[in-house]
């Protein structure tokens, strides 16, 4: 069922939005040559604490997962688009990284991601990172009152396959509001005019995956988590909670 938001809810939403937004400034700060995906997870874990706030990835055990995830973040690195668990892996000079992170404050939830390289930057990483960016500034566009879902999707599509990247096609975004994952699913293509009809009070989790070989393939990797390019090209994931209000998209998850 779609939950649709009072103006005091958006309001609480924004408060665990930025906390959101405060752990991924910090995780990008701290991430560097030799810091490990686990000591980033501390970091994040810091963040959420020092603001009061849990963690909604901590312990989520979806149908489709072995095990319930251990971390507060997905740290998804190079081929990894989303979903990587932060383990004892150190960065490297170039790794291309995805990182989300979400956080649940007096009842409500805010969920984002960012890309970013570490160290010395490949260009064609630079530009993958700029596409994806695109992609949700394309989606968050779209997502006033009297559209429709589809019209985030064909958006976000549409700047994907302008950019020759691939988008999988079983992830994408969602709503979200007292439970990380709401209705409606947000997929990251789709066809205009279609889909669940925005209006304001809806809050979604607007968040493109561009994989750089242009393919739309997967595979989980044997953690049962973490989803890897089929074609082992690299991969971008940035997402922000966006409210729709009368006014125009809000989005939450900034600082």
């Amino acid at each position: 069922m779609v939950e649709i938001k009072s103006d005091a809810a958006l309001e609480a939403m924004r408060e665990a939005g930025r906390v959101v937004a405060h752990a991924l400034a910090a995780v990008r700060e701290a991430a560097r040559p030799g810091v490990s995906l686990r000591e980033l997870d501390e970091v994040a874990r810091d963040v959420l604490d020092r603001a009061g706030a849990t963690s909604p990835f901590l312990g989520y055990h979806p149908s489709f997962a072995p095990t319930p995830f251990p971390g507060v973040i997905c740290a998804s690195v190079n081929d990894a688009l989303v979903h990587g668990i932060p383990t004892d892996y150190r960065l490297q000079d170039g790794d291309l990284l995805s990182v989300d992170c979400g956080a649940r404050l007096d009842g409500w939830t805010g969920d984002a991601a960012v890309s970013f390289t570490v160290g010395r930057a490949r260009p064609a990483d630079l530009t993958l990172i700029e596409a994806t960016q695109r992609a949700l500034d394309a989606g968050i566009a779209a997502a006033v009152p009297g559209n429709r879902v589809g019209d985030i999707s064909h958006a976000i599509g549409g700047v994907a396959r302008s950019a020759r990247c691939g988008l999988p096609v079983d992830f994408g975004g969602h709503g979200i509001g007292r439970q990380m994952h709401e209705d409606p699913h947000v997929p990251n293509r789709g066809r205009p005019g279609r889909g669940y009809p925005l209006r304001h009070g809806l809050v979604l989790a607007i968040e493109p995956m561009l994989l750089s070989g242009g393919g739309d393939g997967y595979w989980t990797a044997p953690d049962g988590w973490t989803l890897r390019t089929a074609d082992g090209s690299r991969a971008a994931h940035i997402e922000h909670t966006v409210a729709i209000t009368e006014a125009g998209p809000r989005v939450l998850t900034l600082p």
